[in-house]
């Protein structure tokens, strides 16, 4: 049997690895358009790649995908984080939890990972095939034949398409009678245009709340202050969630932070007349009776025009309530996302019902699976794509192996 991957990323190397150990006897290829495979595992978590988080409850694991949480039910409960870490740790991986819930290599260096998959997969006979694009794929009636740029033709039995948010992936899956939902970015941070905020780049909260309120939507977290706007993780699960909002609006609309989740309006407003009555002859400027850093402190002060040189005890009653609104109920204007780090992750991509997710494989053509990004299934930030990749990798590369059929085909 002759299987062929078409994608060297995380999902496309877990899938060649995954059909080669479930059958020796299978001609396993891998083909990469680049040169340089498992790029996103290299560069991802920073350098040190983010494998997986630590929540080994299924039920509570799909809560973390906006698009994909039903579809990923079954396969999550087959292989699971746990699992993930069970197979690294076997091939001499280990992985340590950081305290936010991901996991990193012990050795905090993504080239450990990268390897450990290069080395499996050549172990076990896989055939990689570096700068090898396929540029179209047709289905004769018992086998499938790939075109490579330069005019190389190969057929295979199986294929696995495993490309990510290459729109020549997409393009591939519709030519065998798949259809896309449009992909969009996710994961993203948020542009703000204000220079009193801009200039407060570095500054960090460890807790906040963050809310779309035209879409409904809020996530919370820590939160970073950036010189193009806000970042953190508060804002990247909101832009996952988000994601085909705010395309929608063009990536414009109004942006609401609670600075100071641990209170509501009135408990807020009285600890703000406690400092009042009890240090009246403070400076506001220099005595905050937060948790914010004194520079953040400073600007929300500023923002609303309050004179920091003031007393506390000169602070009026409706000073303090611009104070409780401003730091519970912030209101900014999102001008624009931009990027996060170099890891680009979309929303959207082969639709979910076409897919058997016992398998993997394609219900619109036989002996045809996905795997990865490039199915729609989109998780937030904290390893949770890197295990999408791992599941319907380690699923489809099993079922092609194995020869699995199920009787919803």
């Amino acid at each position: 049997m002759q299987v062929i991957v078409i994608g060297g990323g995380a999902a496309g190397f877990f899938g060649s690895i995954a059909c080669a150990t479930a059958n020796p006897d299978a001609r396993v290829t891998l083909l990469e358009a680049s040169r340089k495979p498992l790029h996103k595992v290299r560069i991802s978590g920073g350098g040190r790649c983010n494998v997986t988080h630590a929540c080994f409850d299924p039920v509570e694991l799909v809560k973390h995908y906006p698009r994909g949480e039903k579809a990923l039910r079954g396969p999550l409960t087959r292989f699971q984080p746990r699992d993930t870490v069970r197979w690294f740790e076997e091939r001499g991986v280990k992985l340590k939890t950081e305290s936010d819930g991901r996991m990193f290599p012990t050795t905090d260096n993504s080239e450990t990972i990268a390897r450990c998959l290069f080395d499996s997969a050549i172990e076990l006979g896989v055939v990689l095939a570096k700068q090898s694009p396929v540029v179209a794929v047709r289905k004769d009636a018992t086998e499938f034949v790939l075109t490579l740029k330069g005019g190389e033709t190969r057929r295979a039995d199986r294929i696995l398409l495993a490309t990510g948010s290459s729109p020549k992936g997409y393009q591939l899956a519709r030519e065998l009678g798949h259809s896309i939902v449009d992909p969009v970015p996710s994961l993203f941070t948020f542009n703000i245009v204000e220079p009193m905020l801009n200039d407060l780049a570095g500054v960090s909260v460890p807790e906040s709340i963050v809310r779309l309120p035209e879409a409904k939507l809020s996530q919370s977290g820590p939160l970073l202050v950036t010189h193009w706007g806000l970042s953190g993780p508060a804002i990247l699960k909101l832009s996952a969630w988000g994601a085909r909002f705010l395309h929608d609006r063009s990536y414009r609309t109004p942006l609401v932070v609670n600075w100071l989740p641990k209170h509501n309006p009135e408990t807020l407003r009285q600890h703000l007349l406690f400092t009042k009555s009890n240090s009246p002859k403070k400076s506001i400027g220099t005595f905050s009776p937060v948790e914010l850093p004194r520079r953040l402190w400073l600007y929300h002060l500023v923002r609303l025009d309050i004179d920091t040189g003031k007393r506390w005890a000169e602070l009026s009653k409706k000073e303090i309530d611009r104070l409780v609104r401003q730091l519970l109920q912030c209101e900014y204007s999102i001008a624009g996302k931009g990027i996060f780090k170099d890891e680009f992750v979309t929303c959207g991509g082969v639709k979910l019902k076409e897919v058997n997710f016992k398998t993997l494989e394609s219900r619109r053509c036989p002996n045809l699976y996905f795997a990865g990004e490039i199915l729609d299934i989109d998780g937030v930030t904290g390893g949770f794509n890197f295990q999408n990749a791992w599941t319907t990798g380690w699923l489809a590369g099993r079922a092609m192996g194995t020869f699995t059929v199920s009787s919803e085909q």
